[in-house]
């Protein structure tokens, strides 16, 4: 039976990697089944109108980030207030998450197991234990995990993985210490969404 998170993807089509590392292998959902799921999920092939589209991307960003509505449209009016671009401000709030942060900092395998990692305390920021997950942080932070987590069974052969994994430019990572640094802005990220039309959502 496949898994309900892996049924998401195949609905929208895009892998979205919530699986950790099941959807670069030939065991991901979308490879084997690259139809949506349902009884009639091969026959659903029509176009879809401007606002089924926006929907689409929309419900990728949900699922990406695991977020749920509310807190989606928190994100947006959040961004529409500040100053630039709102699409940027939108990516900079989620990709700021503390979550999403663990997660690219490679100190977890998915974003699902980064934001079960920071709401059980070992997470720190700045040498001190956050466990709220939408934590947002700011340029010049320090994410470790806590010195008494770092034998927990989900860290075993990390340092090893590490040595091999390579951080987004916006994080510095410390394979050795376990722990990374924000040192600027998210930027140049790809993303499996198009971030405009998911704005254009929102403001209707």
């Amino acid at each position: 039976m496949f898994d309900t998170r892996e049924k998401k993807e195949r609905s929208l089509g895009t892998k979205l990697f919530l699986k950790a590392h099941r959807c670069n292998s030939p065991k991901c959902a979308l490879e084997r089944r690259q139809v949506k799921p349902g009884a009639h999920g091969a026959s659903r092939k029509g176009k879809k109108s401007e606002y089924g589209e926006q929907l689409n991307e929309k419900q990728k960003v949900r699922f990406t980030y695991g977020l749920r509505e509310s807190q989606i449209r928190i994100i947006f009016k959040a961004a529409s207030k500040k100053s630039g671009i709102t699409g940027n401000m939108i990516i900079q709030l989620l990709e700021r998450r503390l979550d999403n942060v663990v997660f690219r900092l490679g100190l977890a395998p998915s974003r699902s197991v980064a934001r079960q990692l920071v709401n059980h305390g070992h997470i720190m920021v700045n040498d001190k234990k956050v466990t709220i997950s939408s934590f947002s942080v700011k340029v010049g932070d320090k994410i470790s995990i806590r010195p008494q987590s770092k034998d927990h069974v989900v860290f075993k052969d990390l340092s090893v993985n590490l040595l091999k994994y390579v951080a987004p430019l916006w994080l510095n990572l410390n394979p050795e210490k376990l722990e990374g640094k924000v040192i600027s802005l998210p930027a140049d990220i790809e993303f499996p969404f198009d971030i405009n039309m998911v704005v254009d959502f929102y403001s209707k």
